[in-house]
């Protein structure tokens, strides 16, 4: 399509598609589905996950310390459980996740050896439908595979319990290796280098199974996988609130299949202001690295990142990536586990990976010094997970191009988990309402109508005031 036909059809689109402020005022419209508070409006119940971050006195918020439960359980107290024991993690969460409660010893060494079982994608998938079609961005190429498995299916629409549990557990399991393999076509088709496939382990963990899939010769330390099971852990679920869950809920609402439902999750979290959060991040820093070449400098950061929020920096979006949350006021537990760990992370000794790690925290304790600078506003700011999780995968070798997949990894499990409660507790399509505002207009021969039409009278007129 022609530049200046594009351009010209934008601006007819742009004319007639203005809904003012104002109105949204009016009608008492929640944009984003949040109340006047910033709370979220409230759509459903879950015994699935807590995100808790304030609690109401006399209807005002009061913020607090972040807390994260997994069906009732501090994700604190899950990541320190298996390490006292020495275990892996990640595997514990997708059971708890799913079935409601904590495995025994027999029922975790049995379920992970389901899950390495059914690791192994369709005869021929890989070739027909990830190495054909080569993609830019591998979120997209996670979706269209999720999709294709539906045609690998021989039950692929039945809804009941056993055949979505069944269909859940294969996607959890395959979703490592269909980003994998998506990673190495890219690696070969755009970056014009050589492909490393290197086949799951069926005794490994799914931390270890993904390091071990991208490493050059397919080892990984102990020390690695542990840092990316406790990033998994901490992605796998974040309520029913969250755009991607909600996305998935909304779909199986409707009554498809769980491959569209959960490709729907995984084009959510894509987004930048989701998922992909933790790639702007990264970005954010190559900016920051050249504005602020001593992190210790509170007076050059704190310059900086009003420029950021101006928008006269960075991708002019007047964002700070990594910095607030819906529901999180005083912390967010999952950028603290992260800081924690990454912290106390061996390659941390690195100059490089010590420089942006002074950096990030820089930006956590003077963003909202910047937003009381640029906003005069003293609404309390605290990191999210996207702060510190670009930066774990880097100290691992992951490349940017993974770090939203991954996140998709590990959220599959929560995408799952409520897919399933879902379908077993709610049995009404999810139809929130729209408001029309458009004038009245009679239909006009095609002969009678003329270009340049001038605007719309810009007050609307509701079917109830034209009674």
């Amino acid at each position: 399509m022609k530049e200046d036909s594009l351009l010209t059809l934008c601006t007819e689109i742009e004319k007639h598609n203005h809904i003012s402020p104002n109105d949204m005022e009016r009608f008492a419209v929640k944009r984003g589905l949040r109340n006047p508070d910033g709370t979220g409006v409230m759509a459903g119940l879950t015994k699935i996950c807590s995100v808790e971050g304030y609690h109401l006195e006399d209807g005002e918020r009061v913020p607090h310390d972040g807390r994260l439960f997994y069906r009732g359980i501090n994700v604190r107290d899950i990541i320190a459980g298996c390490r006292a024991e020495g275990r892996f993690g990640f595997e514990e969460v997708i059971w708890l996740l799913l079935m409601g409660t904590l495995p025994t010893a027999a029922q975790l060494e049995s379920f992970s050896a389901l899950l390495n079982e059914v690791r192994a994608l369709p005869d021929g998938f890989v070739e027909d439908m990830i190495l054909k079609a080569p993609s830019p961005n591998i979120m997209n190429k996670m979706a269209r595979s999720v999709l294709a498995l539906y045609s690998y299916d021989e039950n692929p629409d039945a809804a009941d319990l056993p055949n979505v549990l069944r269909q859940c557990v294969q996607l959890i399991a395959q979703l490592p290796a269909i980003m994998a393999y998506a990673y190495q076509i890219k690696r070969r088709y755009y970056y014009k280098q050589n492909m490393r496939i290197n086949p799951a382990e069926t005794s490994s963990s799914t931390a270890q199974n993904i390091l071990r899939s991208l490493c050059a010769d397919g080892q990984a330390s102990d020390e690695d996988a542990r840092l990316l099971d406790l990033c998994l852990i901490l992605h796998a679920d974040h309520g029913g609130g969250n755009n991607s869950t909600f996305a998935t809920r909304v779909l199986t609402s409707s009554g498809t299949d769980t491959y569209s439902a959960i490709a729907a999750g995984i084009g959510s979290l894509k987004g930048a202001k989701h998922g992909g959060a933790n790639i702007k991040v990264s970005e954010m820093l190559v900016f920051l690295r050249e504005a602020v070449p001593d992190p210790a400098n509170d007076g050059q950061m704190l310059d900086a990142l009003c420029k950021l929020l101006q928008g006269d920096a960075g991708d002019r979006s007047g964002l700070i990536y990594g910095m607030g949350h819906a529901v999180y006021t005083l912390s967010d537990p999952r950028a603290e586990l992260i800081r924690e760990n990454i912290a106390a992370f061996t390659r941390i000794n690195d100059p490089e990976f010590a420089h942006d790690f002074a950096l990030l925290q820089a930006v956590e304790r003077l963003t909202p010094l910047a937003f009381k600078a640029v906003k005069s506003n003293k609404k309390k700011v605290c990191a999210n997970v996207d702060l510190y999780s670009g930066l774990a995968y880097k100290m691992l070798g992951i490349p940017q191009d993974l770090y939203t997949p991954l996140f998709t990894v590990a959220r599959v499990a929560g995408w799952s988990a409520h897919r399933i409660e879902e379908l077993l507790t709610c049995g009404r399509i999810i139809r929130p309402a729209y408001k029309s505002v458009s004038n009245p207009h009679t239909y006009r021969a095609i002969s009678d109508r003329i270009d340049n039409i001038p605007d719309w009278d810009s007050q609307y007129v509701t079917a109830e005031e034209r009674g």
